[in-house]
């Protein structure tokens, strides 16, 4: 059985967490706020596919009294991710797998200048999930995730990482890591951005006809920077499907709308900055992100000003 660490204990890291956790594997929960919680009454997954409660979690308010591990999952806002060399390192031996579940392009590039020589893996989850009170997590539907290898020498592990999810009861697959991430993106630049720009839900966009046009053409705008960058599988049929999923989906607000409604910094630098950059120097414009870019970082420094 491998050990498994979890940096960051939200909607995405407290959900894939405790599922790993109640199906049997050692999994350590690195919490600050909610850490004192967590220790006197356990964890609480309120969820589609049926909820669970862990009554003895292995969390931890420092790094440094935590065990090694053979896999960390890291579920942390790129926000934050300038606090990973000390939040990480107490965690790695030198076959740790670090398992960065994290939104937006450009992700792992960053962390390996961090770490050189650290085995790292996308992880791209398709979930609705939130939040919002100590101890909880509210998995409102969907909860598969894919896992793209970046720089990942051990495939044993890598193979066992898959199976200890499945075996979770979490549907997991390995995909092409640069195709992973465009297609991740396909959803969360006009969904996360346009929630926020307009006050709305992910819903309300795409039963108004104008703005269903205009989440089209944004998933439109990602698919040609996929082909401009040579990457196959980012096309149309991928885009009908990603709305009629969301036609589907329970009415959500994305994680960048509740981090602006919380008054909690978004994350424009992955999730926009770097995939608009990463296509113009491969000589594509994304004109109208480039647009709903410059429209969150008003939002956001106007946030900051009123304080």
């Amino acid at each position: 059985m491998m050990r498994y660490g979890v940096i960051g204990v939200g909607a995405i890291g407290g959900y894939y967490g405790s599922k790993l956790a109640y199906s049997g594997q050692e999994v350590h929960f690195l919490s600050h706020s909610d850490y004192q919680y967590v220790k006197e009454r356990g964890m609480q997954v309120d969820s589609c596919d049926g909820s669970f409660h862990l009554d003895h979690v292995n969390v931890y308010q420092h790094p440094e009294e935590m065990p090694k591990c053979d896999v960390v999952i890291v579920g942390l806002k790129t926000t934050n991710n300038h606090l990973l060399p000390s939040l990480l390192t107490p965690l790695l031996h030198e076959r740790t797998v670090v398992v960065l579940i994290q939104n937006g392009i450009g992700v792992e590039a960053d962390v390996q200048k961090m770490f050189p020589d650290v085995q790292l893996v996308a992880g791209l989850a398709f979930i609705c999930s939130a939040k919002t009170e100590p101890g909880r997590v509210n998995h409102q539907c969907y909860g598969s995730i894919n896992l793209g290898n970046y720089s990942c020498r051990d495939e044993v592990v890598f193979s066992r990482i898959l199976s200890d999810f499945t075996a979770a009861g979490v549907a997991c697959a390995s995909v092409p890591y640069n195709e992973a991430r465009w297609k991740k993106a396909v959803w969360n630049m006009p969904f996360n951005g346009m929630t926020v720009a307009l006050n709305t839900r992910t819903d309300l966009l795409l039963k108004q006809p104008s703005t269903r046009q205009l989440i089209r053409d944004l998933m439109m705008e990602v698919v040609e920077a996929s082909r401009a960058l040579g990457i196959s599988g980012v096309d149309e049929a991928f885009v009908e499907k990603m709305i009629e999923t969301t036609d589907a989906m329970t009415p959500y607000s994305p994680s960048m709308k509740l981090d602006f409604d919380f008054r909690r910094p978004m994350e424009i630098h992955y999730l926009y900055t770097r995939p608009i950059e990463i296509a113009r120097a491969a000589g594509y414009r994304m004109r109208k992100l480039e647009m709903l870019e410059a429209e969150l970082r008003f939002l956001s420094e106007y946030q900051s000003a009123k304080g």
